[in-house]
């Protein structure tokens, strides 16, 4: 056997920029590995986040300081124990799920026992931070959608909120504040959330902030993203989440995030798969998850000025999967 890996970096333009309470996005920043071996070759793309520390130079560096693991056969769990989880660790770990299948001649579905073929899956679509105003025009262009995402801050949620629900009054709907608001900020948006029929709020506290969930009851189930990034995270996670947003960014993989999965799903705790801002790449992997997840925010590469070449499709929040053998015999 002999192997080969190669990484780069690349810049995604978006068409609209994306703003979240952290701040705004014109581009995504990422990283693909591919791995050769004999004649075949597998893909894997990361999106390195700064609010982990990662950035897409100590990504590569960490992706090159296990390339002589890799290319010596190194398998998807061995790098359990070689890489931290993460965004380098996603990219190989994918790209050697790619390699594997198509060596195999074998697909994802098969290999996990998923429904073939995989279904078109409800994708939450994203209402960036805004205006008011603005956020209730994007979703009035969105209002025919099943699911939308609704991104806020400090800044008179309350106002944000009910602005995007009065001009999209019939799809379920998740709040994310992206770690913005505090405990009594929670406590006091409850009647609002229960009026406005919101069916999820995601991460409001600070993930450092998540002992004030401790006992909490909240009217509407709470999902762990920043809190949450791989299954021993679960054994402190306090019990006021009771759903966890599973990133293969944040679990290094989609071998980790099966773990992760599976241990969620066994202490009662509701699935929801998300991602960053980036193509394909990065979603065809995650698809995995999603088939089985109760909430689903994929529309990462929705927000690009151009996808990769046979990725996924959308039409009013419904998405198809990518075209066949563009990612694990997807």
């Amino acid at each position: 056997m002999t192997r080969s890996l190669t990484t780069f970096g690349e810049i995604l333009p978006l068409h609209t920029p994306f703003r979240i309470s952290r701040g705004v996005k014109t581009a995504a920043q990422v990283v693909t590995v591919a791995i050769a071996q004999d004649g075949v070759t597998g893909r894997g793309e990361c999106v390195p986040y700064p609010r982990y520390g990662e950035n897409a130079e100590s990504t590569v560096l960490a992706i090159e300081a296990a390339r002589g693991a890799v290319e010596a056969g190194a398998t998807r769990h061995d790098l359990l124990d070689l890489m931290p989880a993460g965004a380098a660790r996603n990219a190989i770990d994918c790209a050697l799920w790619d390699l594997e299948l198509r060596l195999a001649g074998s697909d994802i579905a098969t290999a996990l026992g998923l429904e073939k073929p995989l279904r078109p899956i409800v994708t939450a679509m994203t209402i960036s931070l805004d205006t008011p105003d603005r956020m209730a025009a994007a979703a009035a262009a969105l209002a025919d959608a099943p699911l939308l995402k609704v991104k806020v801050d400090r800044n008179d949620p309350a106002a944000q909120i009910k602005a995007v629900r009065a001009a999209a009054p019939n799809p379920k709907m998740i709040v994310d504040p992206n770690e913005s608001w505090t405990i009594a900020e929670v406590r006091g948006l409850q009647d609002l959330l229960i009026e406005l029929r919101i069916d999820l709020l995601e991460q409001p506290l600070p993930a450092d902030a998540d002992d004030d969930l401790r006992g909490f009851r909240s009217a509407i189930p709470i999902a762990g993203d920043e809190a949450v990034h791989v299954a021993a995270d679960l054994g402190t996670l306090p019990d006021g989440y009771g759903v966890v947003n599973i990133k293969l960014d944040k679990t290094g993989g989609l071998t980790a995030a099966l773990d992760l999965a599976r241990a969620a799903r066994e202490r009662g705790l509701g699935v929801m798969t998300g991602c960053m801002i980036c193509s394909s790449l990065s979603i065809a992997p995650a698809w995995a998850i999603a088939a089985q997840s109760s909430f689903v925010d994929l529309d990462g590469p929705l927000w690009l000025a151009e996808d990769r070449a046979g990725g996924v499709r959308a039409a009013h929040g419904i998405m198809s999967p990518p075209q066949p053998g563009f990612w694990g015999g997807l």
